[in-house]
């Protein structure tokens, strides 16, 4: 049973390759946006991977600058470039898929952070993952468990990181063995922001708005086909749903458009999102960013039109 599973499943990949390959990479890298320390900013890189001001903070989430992952062809080019990437303080990693814990991009980010004179960023993994990455130069990688907490400081300036639970899985190939996987909360007295990772539809986003409240939720809206798929990624519809259940005020998008991982057509999940949301009512709330767009939060929790600090 498991030969023919893996069977199936190496025929699925090798159709999703045998797509992508033709594409050419669309898109273009755009200068980076700097925000108020008062403020946020939530900049899209691509796929699952954004650049977060918060609280006097730079923090990475899921980088991703691959242009291959294995045979799958990036689609569209990362947002920002990395050598147009400030000082970065932080890099969070939700899982050990190879679409969200790049090694190749970990190890670059902190190799230019110390070619440009800056201390290599500290890392915060799940349980059981610290082993891929602790030979990449960060300064400390740091494991944690769901709603563990991790406190920073810097000065005056504040941040909190709280591992969430998801429902998904974290072996990195099909023989590894279990490891830790979830999303993550980062919190000031002014913001919060939640990022997802992956994970399919599951009441923990009403424990997690119950919890931790956030302002902010990056919901992931892709690879939901076939069916089976949403044993571990939400649809559009189903991170709607997650996102309303955690009474956050804003929800932007990610894993979408960037890589082929499923059967779906490239540009659907944003109109099955934009179509639901506005079904909900809550249209005004779903805030979708092209690749190197900054949206900007205002101490107030408003969203406003990307700007650079002044």
């Amino acid at each position: 049973m498991l030969k023919i599973s893996l069977r199936k499943k190496a025929a699925q990949f090798s159709q999703l390759a045998k797509d992508s390959v033709m594409q050419r990479p669309v898109g273009e890298s755009m200068e980076l946006v700097r925000t108020r320390r008062e403020d946020v900013g939530i900049t899209f890189i691509g796929h699952s991977a954004f650049f977060i001001q918060i609280g006097g903070f730079n923090v990475l989430v899921d980088p991703n600058y691959a242009q291959w992952l294995v045979l799958l062809k990036r689609l569209r080019r990362p947002g920002v470039r990395m050598r147009d990437l400030p000082r970065i303080d932080l890099v969070l990693v939700t899982h050990a898929h190879m679409d969200h814990l790049h090694k190749p991009t970990l190890r670059r980010i902190s190799l230019q952070m110390q070619k440009e004179g800056f201390a290599a960023p500290l890392m915060i993994v799940p349980h059981n993952v610290r082993d891929l990455v602790v030979d990449l130069g960060y300064r400390q990688v740091v494991e944690m468990n769901v709603w563990e907490e991790l406190k920073m400081q810097d000065g005056p300036a504040r941040l909190s990181v709280v591992h969430t639970p998801s429902r998904h899985w974290g072996a990195r190939l099909v023989r590894d063995f279990h490891r830790g996987y979830g999303g993550y909360v980062l919190r000031t007295e002014m913001h919060s922001i939640y990022h997802a990772g992956d994970t399919a539809y599951f009441d923990g986003f009403t424990e997690i708005g119950d919890r931790l409240q956030p302002e902010i939720a990056l919901m992931p809206i892709g690879a939901y086909s076939p069916e089976s798929y949403r044993n571990v990624h939400t649809s559009p519809e189903d991170a709607l749903r997650g996102f309303v259940e955690m009474r956050a005020k804003w929800m932007i998008p990610m894993h979408y458009g960037t890589f082929r991982l499923s059967r779906e057509p490239m540009e659907e999940p944003v109109e099955r999102l934009l179509s639901e949301a506005q079904r909900l009512g809550v249209h005004d709330r779903v805030l979708v960013l092209a690749e190197g767009v900054t949206q900007v939060f205002e101490e107030s929790g408003e969203a406003v039109s990307s700007r650079a600090v002044s």
